[in-house]
């Protein structure tokens, strides 16, 4: 069984030997990668890791007219691991799968629901914890509090990013799910969110979020780390986000994500460290997994010489953990602001 992980990268060579690492271990066997206008040695670390048979590295130079994303997703539709695969999964690099049935792989998750053709991994969103400076340690054992597993709002908090059988149900990919559903073949469709529970047919072609309210962990979740240190917050900021060309990230952002009200460590039942290991240590990997690191401390300087990234750092240092909304304050939101099925992906 192929299952192949889609992801699109910009300067994040200092997190990507753990993501690879830990998505291997988790049962993906092939990994499409798409690198665009990278300054820190990320697409050198990619054509490394391409020779050594470990995922396949293209290039997707800007300018992108709807995003690098779409820019990747678009030639990826084309791409023979992603034609020939079994079960296919758009991820970015923020993003880890954490499987709590079986082994923890995703084959044990496909046989816990077998007559599955979709499930949507929805985030938990991990806070940033108070750390302030970025260090050179596995995102996954920096960042353990979360945010609690039912969540009235932010209904954003709920994304999800959908894993897929690839039997032609549906003829794109997309950033949350999968896109053009042709609509005779809907009826077979079997959507069951992370704790086993089937999905009505909205999901089927619209939806790209969980209910608000409801605890979709119980077999899997996508561990989601949107934040990082408050230095790495900034780099992230620069860097802009990947589906949206000049698109920054701001307090707001921060504020929608920044839970800390859970301890979870769930994802080191899965063991990717002898990996992990094997990779820094490659003689070529080593050394550009350092030199990442050392540009995204050079670079949190350089933007920290200018008044507005200063003053967006003071505000991170000023803001505290997010509150988690008590569901009568959340329904007052809905009621008058919000019809959660005008929201479609």
């Amino acid at each position: 069984m192929r299952i192949t992980a889609v992801l699109t990268v910009r300067n994040e060579g200092a997190f990507l030997l753990e993501w690879l690492a830990h998505h291997r271990a988790c049962g993906f066997t092939d990994f499409l990668v798409f690198s665009n206008d990278c300054d820190d040695g990320t697409d050198a670390m990619l054509d490394r890791l391409e020779v050594l048979g470990l995922l396949t590295h293209m290039r997707n130079p800007g300018p992108h007219k709807e995003g690098p994303q779409w820019a990747a997703l678009k030639q990826a539709d084309m791409h023979p691991l992603v034609q020939d695969a079994d079960w296919l999964l758009t991820i970015d690099i923020d993003e880890f799968v954490n499987i709590h049935t079986g082994n923890r792989t995703v084959p044990a998750l496909l046989a816990a629901l077998p007559t599955a053709t979709a499930i949507p991994l929805t985030w938990r969103l991990f806070g940033n914890g108070g750390v302030v400076a970025y260090e050179d340690r596995p995102v996954t054992e920096t960042f353990t509090r979360a945010a609690p597993a039912v969540l009235y709002w932010p209904w954003r908090a709920v994304m999800f990013k959908t894993l897929f059988r690839n039997d032609g149900s549906y003829g794109k990919l997309g950033v949350h799910r999968p896109r053009n559903p042709d609509r005779d073949r809907m009826a077979g469709q079997a959507w069951f969110d992370g704790s086993g529970s089937a999905l009505p047919l909205p999901f089927h072609t619209a939806r790209v979020f969980t209910d608000p309210g409801r605890d979709s962990y119980g077999l899997a979740q996508l561990n989601h780390y949107a934040l990082g240190s408050m230095e790495g917050y900034l780099v992230k900021t620069d860097r802009g986000r990947a589906n949206r060309e000049g698109s920054n990230f701001d307090t707001g952002y921060w504020v929608d994500r920044n839970f800390s009200d859970i301890e979870d460590r769930s994802i080191a039942a899965l063991d990717s460290n002898a990996l992990r290991e094997d990779l820094h240590h490659d003689p070529v990997l080593g050394p550009l997994h350092k030199a990442a690191v050392a540009w995204r401390h050079a670079r949190f300087l350089k933007l920290m010489a200018e008044e507005p990234w200063r003053a967006l750092f003071g505000r991170l240092l000023m803001t505290p953990p997010t509150r988690a909304l008590p569901r009568d304050v959340a329904e007052s939101i809905w009621k008058r602001r919000f019809r959660p099925e005008a929201a479609k992906g």
